[in-house]
């Protein structure tokens, strides 16, 4: 066990950084189109609206050193008053709801609501919770639903070029 355990201290334990041509390129097509759009990075509020974590994992990842979404100017915000992009996930709560409206509300103009995930755009497995309220869109108007369970980053900015593509 001293032996395996003096090994592992000699060389390092991380491994290479993969690389991945495909992600890179949506990336940086993203970030053109953000600069072109809105002439700054673009700033995303993540809301978990009730959601089990798994797309938040996902979403986590873009900030992480594989993805690190910083460095095409996109950032993720803690107040939705600095935000261009409400990114929900999850299907609405009853206790979620007051706090939906109000993240929101309080985004300025313009604006854009991302349903992550197929419980955002239609419950998933909470459908028959009696504390699920439903979709994100019974709520807010949805600008965007990216399907999947979870959605990989990868789709995840996919989505996100699509939506500044489309308005």
């Amino acid at each position: 066990m001293l032996r395996t355990l003096l090994e592992g201290l000699r060389q390092p334990v991380t491994e290479a950084l993969p690389t991945d041509p495909e992600f890179a390129e949506l990336a940086k097509k993203l970030s053109r189109e953000t600069r072109r759009r809105l002439g700054r990075g673009l700033a995303i509020r993540v809301l978990d609206a009730g959601s089990c974590n798994g797309c938040e994992l996902e979403i986590n990842a873009l900030a992480n050193p594989f993805y690190d979404l910083e460095r095409f100017g996109l950032s993720f915000v803690a107040s939705p008053r600095h935000a261009d992009v409400l990114l929900v996930t999850g299907p609405v709560t009853r206790n979620m709801r007051e706090a939906l409206l109000r993240a929101y509300d309080a985004m300025p103009a313009p604006k854009w609501v991302v349903a992550a995930g197929d419980c955002a755009s239609g419950c998933g497995v909470f459908a028959k919770s009696p504390a699920c309220l439903g979709a994100v869109s019974a709520v807010i108007q949805v600008d965007l639903v990216i399907p999947g369970c979870p959605p990989t980053p990868a789709r995840l900015l996919a989505g996100l070029l699509a939506l500044l593509g489309n308005n």
